[in-house]
């Protein structure tokens, strides 16, 4: 594997990844504030699905999105399937509960007087949001980071729906089971320290940033 094979693999695994873990963020963080803020009859069931989710294996994850993009499938018209496409969407599906679940225990640990405080204030419901978001934001990059890496590091959803296709669909994870099964260890090596520097940087960047919040 030469150095311009390397550096495809690697910009399309951050590419796939960022962007589940964007597409995540979307989904999860108004669905956990959501459910953080309200109570009803069934909230219990609906966490413990939820937290079920965090815990989904990636596989079962890959043979759902892969049914509904199959030719078969509901979604087999968009033609998807073996698509850097078909794997953000297996990936949004593996992160959205990491995201939504991580996002209701931040809020959670928040005093809920605050929430009345605002309202009385005269704050409008999405500036009430806003707030809390913003006093829990160090325990919601922590969501973010577990996000991304339970997506960076992910294989079985991406082979099932993306095929690992050279120059179309493989990614770095993928890429290293390759490898491995040729035999080739020295390059299997060489894409597992690429993986865990691109983890580190993103994860650094993003702790960074919660450093810089303030110490309470």
């Amino acid at each position: 594997m030469d150095l311009s094979d390397l550096a495809e693999i690697t910009i399309l695994s951050l590419a796939v990844s960022g962007a589940a873990t964007a597409i995540s963020l979307l989904i999860g963080l108004p669905v956990g504030t959501w459910l953080a803020l309200h109570r009803f009859r069934t909230r219990g069931v609906v966490l413990s699905a939820l937290n079920t989710g965090m815990a989904l294996p990636p596989v079962v994850a890959g043979l759902v999105v892969a049914l509904l993009l199959w030719r078969s499938g509901i979604l087999g018209g968009l033609g998807l399937m073996y698509t850097p496409g078909a794997m953000v969407i297996a990936e949004v599906v593996i992160a959205t509960p990491v995201v939504a679940g991580l996002t209701v225990a931040s809020l959670g640990q928040l005093d809920p007087r605050l929430e009345i405080q605002l309202l009385g204030l005269g704050a409008s419901r999405l500036q009430m949001v806003l707030w809390l978001w913003r006093e829990a934001r160090l325990a919601l990059l922590a969501a973010v980071m577990a996000a991304f890496g339970s997506v960076i590091s992910e294989v079985g959803a991406a082979m099932m729906v993306g095929g690992n296709i050279a120059h179309q669909t493989r990614v770095l994870t993928t890429a290293i089971v390759l490898e491995t099964g040729r035999g080739e260890f020295g390059a299997a090596i060489a894409l597992g320290l690429m993986l865990l520097c691109l983890a580190f940087i993103v994860n650094g960047v993003l702790t960074w940033a919660q450093q810089r919040g303030p110490h309470r």
